[in-house]
């Protein structure tokens, strides 16, 4: 039995990927870049198998305090693409190798079994709530749990009966997916291609249906 548990797990799967970074907030004083962070996984750590989501460099950087807070100081964390005084927007080059950093660091964040109990991560890495609604979730201070949370992810409209539809619709709302302007840099925009993948993995559709309308 022991040898067909270790098979199972040898067969599962974690893929991350960080790739099309977009301008948001396109003027000189608040323009920042995010990044599109995909997910498709066959683990039991995660009850959505594949999602979508952006983030900017500064939740990485939060994300990162946070689970070495969380695992207090029980493993070496992977390190992220240290902070730039000196990084431009328009400088491709800079915008890639810190692309290519923050992917590093989510591929080997996601192979260890104790950051993967963390909430903290799959919050990060399948809803779109902001650093400060990431947390008080994660520490229980929210109405909705972190499974709401991760999955009203990707939906514009909640359904749900009674306080769920205020609850849900307006907590899971995140400023990471701001519909401001947003302007796509080309010229580092050669991520391989990726098949279309259906957001709403089969497995969350009887519950999803319960909380939430689909767009």
């Amino acid at each position: 039995m022991s040898e067909e548990n270790d098979n199972a797990e040898d067969r599962q799967v974690i893929s991350v990927w960080v790739r099309d970074p977009r301008i948001q907030n396109n003027d000189f004083w608040h323009a920042y870049i995010d990044y599109e962070i995909c997910l498709h996984s066959n683990s039991v750590h995660f009850t959505k198998k594949i999602s979508i989501v952006r983030r900017r460099y500064s939740e990485f950087v939060w994300l990162r305090q946070k689970l070495q807070a969380n695992s207090q100081l029980m493993l070496k964390l992977p390190e992220i693409p240290p902070k730039n005084p000196f990084f431009s927007l328009n400088n491709a080059q800079q915008i890639t190798e810190r692309m290519k950093g923050l992917q590093k660091f989510l591929e080997q964040a996601v192979q260890s079994p104790v950051l993967l109990s963390d909430s903290c991560l799959h919050l990060f890495l399948q809803s779109r709530l902001s650093t400060s609604k990431m947390e008080a979730c994660a520490a229980g201070r929210t109405r909705y749990t972190v499974a709401q949370a991760v999955q009203c992810s990707g939906l514009r409209r909640f359904h749900s009966e009674e306080d769920l539809t205020k609850n849900l619709s307006t907590s899971c709302d995140s400023d990471s997916d701001s519909q401001g302007p947003k302007l796509q840099i080309k010229a580092i925009n050669k991520a391989a291609s990726t098949p279309s993948l259906n957001l709403m993995g089969t497995s969350q559709e009887g519950i999803l249906s319960c909380l939430c309308g689909s767009t």
